[in-house]
C-alpha cells in the first residue's frame, strides 16, 4: 500500500521573481543552506534552520538563473546565467564577488553539469556555441578537456550529466538532444559509445543512477522514458512511466535510488531527505518525502 502525499513541513518567501533552479549544500557546513536562482539573476542562499535568506547574490547582469551549483570549497559557488556565462563565486567571509567566469557562446536552456574528479579539481560539462556541442573543462584553471559534437544532425543538446563509473578509466557524459535521442560519451577518448531514441519530442530532463546504472528522461509527452546502462556501455529502454498532465521540466533521483521526483509544466520543480521545489509563484516549498525507513530495506 502507497503512502500518502505529504505536505510542505514549510515555504520560503521573498525570492521576488519566478525561480528557475534550486540546490542543496550542507555537506561540510554547520549551516544547511539552499541555493535558488530567479528570472531575474538573483541568486538567494537560504539558511534552513532559520529559514530565511541571510544572503541575496547579484549577477549574470540581471538575465535569468538557470543552473547553481557548489564547488568543493564550502565557501565558492558555481551559476549559469541565460547571458552565456557561467560564473564562479567567493563567498567566503561575507563576500559575494565573481572569482572567474566561463563564457559559454550558447543561448539554449541547458544546464551545466559538474563532476568531482580529484581534490581541488572537477570537471564542468556545458553547451557550447555549436548547436550540438557540449565542451569540457577542467576548473579551477578552465583547461579545456574536450569537444563532443555527434556526427549526425540532432538538434540542439537539451541536458547533459557527467559521472564517474566505478569500473572503467574515465568520466562519461549522458547528453539528451533535441530529436529525442540519448547518447554516452567517453569524455576521455572523446567518443560516442552508444545512442538510442528516447522520445519522438526534445529531451527537455534526465536523472542517471550510477549506482544500479539506470536512468529516465522526460520530455513534452505525457509520458517517462526509463532505460538501463548494461555492462557493454550500451543504453536500452526499459518502460514507460505515465504521467497525470503532459511535459516535465527536471528530474532527480534520491541519494539512495528508490525514489524518484519529477517537476512538471504545472510549475513544480525538485538532503536529510528534503524536496525543494520553486516556481513561478516566487515561493519554495520544503518537503519531507518518505524519510522514515529510507536507508533499508
Amino acid at each position: 500500500m502507497s503512502c500518502p502525499s505529504p505536505a510542505p513541513i514549510y515555504t520560503l518567501r521573498g525570492a521576488s521573481a519566478p525561480l528557475n533552479t534550486l540546490h542543496f549544500s550542507c555537506n561540510g557546513r554547520d549551516t544547511p543552506l539552499l541555493f535558488s536562482g530567479s528570472a531575474k539573476g538573483a541568486i538567494h542562499i537560504w539558511n534552513l534552520n532559520t529559514r530565511r535568506a541571510h544572503k541575496i547574490v547579484e549577477g549574470h547582469a540581471g538575465s535569468s538563473i538557470i543552473w547553481v551549483s557548489s564547488l568543493q570549497e564550502v565557501n565558492s559557488l558555481i551559476s549559469q546565467g541565460r547571458d552565456m556565462q557561467i560564473c564562479l563565486w567567493d563567498l567566503s567571509e561575507g563576500r559575494t564577488e565573481v572569482m572567474d567566469s566561463v563564457w559559454t557562446g550558447s543561448v539554449g536552456f541547458c544546464q551545466s553539469s559538474l563532476l568531482k574528479s580529484s581534490p581541488g579539481h572537477c570537471l564542468l560539462a556545458f553547451a557550447g556555441e555549436q548547436t550540438e556541442e557540449v565542451k569540457v573543462i577542467e576548473l579551477p584553471n578552465k583547461t579545456p578537456v574536450c569537444s563532443l559534437v555527434p556526427d549526425a544532425k540532432l538538434g540542439m543538446v537539451m541536458c547533459i550529466k557527467l559521472w564517474q563509473p566505478d569500473s572503467g578509466p574515465g568520466p562519461l557524459l549522458l547528453a539528451g538532444y533535441e530529436d529525442g535521442s540519448l547518447l554516452l560519451w567517453d569524455v576521455t577518448q572523446r567518443s560516442k559509445l552508444c545512442q538510442v531514441k528516447a522520445h519522438p519530442e526534445p529531451v527537455m530532463c534526465l536523472a542517471f543512477d550510477p549506482k544500479h546504472l539506470r536512468g529516465i528522461s522526460g520530455s513534452s509527452e505525457k509520458k517517462l522514458s526509463s532505460w538501463i546502462l548494461d555492462r557493454q556501455n550500451n543504453l536500452q529502454l526499459g518502460d514507460s512511466v505515465m504521467l497525470v498532465n503532459p511535459g516535465v521540466s527536471q528530474l532527480c533521483i534520491r541519494g539512495d535510488g528508490k525514489l524518484l521526483a519529477s517537476a512538471g509544466w504545472d510549475h513544480r520543480d525538485p538532503r536529510q531527505r528534503l524536496l525543494a521545489a520553486g516556481s513561478k509563484d516566487q515561493r519554495i516549498s520544503l518537503w519531507s518525502i518518505y524519510s522514515e525507513g529510507a536507508d533499508t530495506g
